[in-house]
């Protein structure tokens, strides 16, 4: 008997780099020439809610970029961010890839992520290919490491969480995961990963 019904991975820091975590921020800023302390004065609470897909892209970029006029458009800067996107370095789309070719098991995705970054995400690097599910915290209108998120994800697959894996990068995500009774890897690195995933007879 495979040992897990679900297999689920983080997407940021996992299988992809963050979308739009602060290193990426700065990038873009720097990019456009914008200032970082008055961005992030800004972006917390907006980001928060853009993630719950409580407000819209052009409303998160209102608050954050275009309450006064600019040189660059909101598609300009957009792709800009999009562009920050790319497959992580020594990440485990690989591995994923690999389980999905077996088919011993569902596989799903579990981020935080806003709707329409996240909608880049999964197409340009085919994630839908190799995931049955996708809880993201645009979908569900909860975001890790919320306690409901987990318990949200529980309720959909109807499976014990013992017979769920997770697999992330963050102590607190990890740590919120493992509370609600999932069996939880801490990624930190493709071979690492392999390596766990050998040990529970996944791989």
């Amino acid at each position: 008997m495979f040992p897990f019904d679900v297999i689920l991975f983080d997407v940021g820091g996992v299988l992809l780099t963050n979308g739009w975590d602060h290193r990426e921020r700065v990038t873009v800023l720097d990019q456009f020439q914008l200032d970082h302390a008055a961005f992030e004065a800004r972006h917390a609470a907006p980001y928060d809610a853009w993630e719950r897909d409580a407000i819209s892209l052009d409303a998160y970029l209102d608050a954050t970029v275009f309450y006064e006029p600019r040189s660059f458009s909101r598609p300009q800067f957009f792709q800009a961010m999009c562009a920050q996107s790319l497959p992580l370095a020594d990440g485990a789309l690989p591995i994923l890839r690999e389980l999905a070719a077996a088919g011993k098991c569902a596989l799903g995705t579990l981020n935080n992520e806003a709707r329409e970054p996240n909608e880049y995400r999964f197409t340009t690097f085919g994630l839908r290919t190799y995931v049955d599910f996708a809880f993201t915290s645009c979908y569900v209108g909860l975001r890790k490491p919320e306690p409901a998120i987990y318990q949200r994800v529980l309720d959909i697959l109807g499976r014990s969480a013992e017979r769920i894996l997770f697999i992330d990068d963050r102590a607190e995500n990890s740590e919120a995961a493992s509370n609600a009774g999932m069996k939880v890897i801490r990624f930190q690195g493709a071979e690492s990963l392999r390596q766990s995933l050998a040990q529970l007879d996944v791989l």
